[in-house]
């Protein structure tokens, strides 16, 4: 594939970019403890660092998908990676945990800018039998950044405090931003296209319907979190609706009721991180608590399913150009079904091996399905719903996200209680983890219908 110099430096500045996010967040993650001391926090207070980031993005990413399409995908994305900066430097300033989540809100405007663009940026500026191997080269950046994030996080915080976590996010955020300035510096700056068709009341009944959503499912079993859900449902239900009868809508619904290809592509991604996101968060409790292991080696062990998602990417977005994207990706949920089948026969007794295996059925699996799937969806839609379709996959992410540590939080709940993991407890830990793995298993076997059932580029729901 040869590339013009346009062209390298928005690949270079969008896989910057994609590496960024998931970076940040595992790298944040990994410092809870330590931001949770240095400011007195709460556990509650805590929570909430990380929540907001999550909402926010959420929130905003289908308006910004909406809004990159009207006024210019390359707009956004600076702007993006430029909130997106402020908000770790500030974080990184931080003096008290209001102070914190405040400028993690505004981290996740950044990042939903971000994520709204960096693939429609890629999708716009390459060919169609070249996108499969862009797309590919893209997600193993956010793989290297979910694997790099504990090791690299838990470096900083050890040596230098957990401020430098964010600080450290300027590096690639400042080059990206470089990187993208070069790639258009001889390109005449568009005309300004207004923003009269943008649909802010659409926008606000998405964002509260989606907020209600969120955190309702994140409060299950609690019977204020299944109101919250239902509330939420019904006001996305509402939107979905609303927006089939509006002229510029901020989501094109007709996308979703007449292209089979994009339709089913995003539940399969809905499903397929419904089911899977939750994993590593079970494992690392399950290898330190069961089997005794430090942070440092859960995670070590931990790292084997991105880093394998990360090798695999790159080749199945390649081929992917060539070979049918669903029959890849529906052979990478049937890997990640396999995977966790395997793991969800975990007992004290599970022998390591057992556990890395199932890891690296988990990221062949996700590897062969991420980029063949980005492909499919970005390749369903006409180069003016770029940036919506690539804000909603990005929606799918992080609803899925939520949803599978909303479902494991539910059945550690129904199962264990309200209780602490102590080794009074651990036999019902070990049980909630297996149910719940089983569940995901069987979630993630109903999501390989909907990928294989998406059709062929080009087909249509007929769906009045």
């Amino acid at each position: 594939m040869k590339l013009d110099r346009q062209q390298k430096f928005i690949l270079l500045a969008s896989t910057l970019a994609s590496f960024l996010t998931p970076f940040m967040g595992s790298a944040t993650n990994l410092a809870l403890p330590a931001m949770a001391r240095s400011l007195e926090l709460s556990a509650i207070t805590l929570g909430w660092t990380v929540t907001a980031y999550l909402l926010t993005t959420a929130i905003f990413l289908v308006p910004m998908g909406r809004l990159a399409d009207l006024i210019g995908r390359r707009k956004i994305f600076v702007a993006g990676i430029g909130v997106f900066l402020a908000g770790a430097l500030l974080s990184g300033l931080a003096f008290s945990g209001l102070s914190l989540i405040a400028f993690r809100l505004i981290q996740g405007v950044g990042g939903a800018m971000i994520f709204a663009t960096s693939i429609a940026l890629l999708t716009s500026h390459f060919p169609p039998e070249n996108r499969g191997q862009v797309l590919g080269i893209n997600t193993a950046a956010t793989y290297t950044g979910l694997s790099l994030g504990p090791v690299l996080g838990g470096l900083l915080v050890h040596y230098v405090g957990w401020r430098s976590v964010f600080f450290f996010s300027l590096v690639p955020g400042l080059l990206a931003l470089y990187l993208v300035t070069r790639a258009y510096r001889h390109v005449p700056t568009p005309p300004e296209r207004s923003l009269a068709g943008f649909d802010i009341r659409g926008s606000a009944i998405y964002g509260l319907g989606l907020v209600c959503f969120m955190l309702g499912f994140s409060r299950l079993p609690a019977a204020y979190g299944f109101a919250l859900a239902a509330v939420g449902l019904v006001l996305l239900t509402l939107f979905f609706f609303f927006e089939g009868q509006q002229r510029q809508p901020v989501l094109d619904t007709t996308l979703f009721r007449k292209k089979r290809v994009f339709a089913f592509s995003n539940l399969a991604a809905l499903i397929n991180y419904s089911s899977t996101f939750a994993v590593s968060y079970l494992l690392s409790l399950y290898l330190q608590y069961i089997h005794g292991f430090s942070p440092r080696t859960a995670g070590l062990v931990l790292v084997a399913q991105p880093v394998v998602q990360a090798v695999f990417s790159p080749a199945a977005g390649r081929t992917s150009d060539r070979v049918e994207p669903r029959l890849l990706a529906s052979t990478g949920m049937g890997l990640t079904v396999i995977g966790l089948v395997a793991l969800s026969f975990l007992t004290p007794e599970t022998s390591l091996l057992w556990v890395v295996l199932g890891l690296v059925f988990l990221g062949t699996g996700f590897g062969l399905f991420s980029s063949p799937n980005t492909n499919a969806i970005m390749g369903s839609v006409e180069s003016n719903n770029y940036g919506l379709a690539s804000a909603t996959l990005a929606t799918m992410r992080m609803v899925g996200q939520m949803f599978s540590l909303g479902l494991t939080m539910m059945i550690i709940s129904v199962v264990m209680g309200n209780v602490r993991i102590t080794p009074d407890n651990y036999p019902l830990f070990v049980k909630s983890l297996r149910l719940t793995l089983t569940v995901f298993a069987g979630l993630n076997f109903l999501g390989l219908f909907a990928s294989l059932a998406r059709g062929k580029k080009g087909d249509t729901l007929h769906i009045s």
